[in-house]
């Protein structure tokens, strides 16, 4: 890993974590062209960037996180099934993440779905979510744990399977990546220490830089997305998760075989 990787990889990271195009799947994908991923750092640094683009989230919406009781409540209700799923698949989930395969079909599907979601759930406009909303939500953001799928896609599509509004279900994607993207760094950090994973100066420096351009990325990116979606809704999206799922398996089976192992 080099500084210019370290840059191309956070700015990845921050234009796609709050996207529903699967910032996991791209920084696979990326990483295994950069030849990098096999390293344990890098495992460890897509991780660790995410708490840039969490900290944009509590920056764009500082007030709404100090609303009420209740909206932390829910929160910790989707939050849920995150922990309770990730803790009993953890190793396959690391073993997905070794595949540029799995990255390629999961993209293809999801964006399938978003090119009909507007069709079936577009014309909701409810904004008020119930716990039983934010619990159903949390279940549809595991489906993110398979890469390539997009934690805050699914968590997104899963608050329109709610009747709710296209930005309502983004703006609670949001909030939910903090607890789930905060506990997932702490996790993963916890397990590298335990393995005695130690870290040099210069990767010290990579993390920290990685963060800044992360959460700077992060905040135009969320930006933008809002006011798209309002207006346009996801197709562009879905076309654009089939187009590079494509790629990558015509990259992988005709041009040169993706590995990261």
């Amino acid at each position: 890993m080099d500084i210019l990787k370290v840059v191309i990889l956070a700015i990845i990271e921050g234009l796609t974590e709050f996207l529903p195009v699967s910032s996991t799947g791209h920084l696979i994908v990326a990483s295994s062209f950069f030849g990098v991923a096999h390293e344990d750092f890098t495992k460890l640094f897509t991780i660790v960037i995410q708490l840039g683009t969490i900290l944009s989230v509590v920056v764009l919406y500082f007030k709404r996180f100090f609303q009420s009781i209740d909206f932390y409540f829910k929160l910790l209700v989707a939050f849920i099934p995150a922990v309770v799923f990730g803790l009993l698949l953890s190793d396959f989930i690391d073993s997905l993440l070794e595949s540029p395969i799995t990255v390629a079909v999961t993209l293809i599907l999801g964006g399938l779905v978003l090119l009909k979601v507007d069709d079936w759930f577009g014309d909701a406009e409810n904004t008020e979510i119930s716990y039983s909303t934010a619990f159903k939500i949390g279940l549809f953001q595991c489906l993110a744990m398979i890469p390539g799928m997009s934690r805050s896609g699914a968590s997104i599509v899963g608050g329109m399977t709610q009747k709710l509004s296209r930005t309502a279900a983004a703006e609670f994607s949001f909030f939910l990546a903090v607890p789930t993207m905060l506990g997932a760094t702490l996790k993963k950090s916890y397990d590298y220490y335990m393995a005695g994973f130690t870290l040099t100066t210069d990767q010290i420096n990579y993390l920290i830089i990685g963060n800044v351009v992360g959460f700077v990325v992060a905040l135009f990116a969320i930006k933008s997305f809002i006011g798209y979606l309002s207006k346009h809704g996801f197709k562009i999206f879905g076309y654009y998760r089939v187009v590079i799922g494509v790629a990558i398996l015509i990259i992988h089976y005709f041009i040169s075989p993706l590995t990261v192992i």
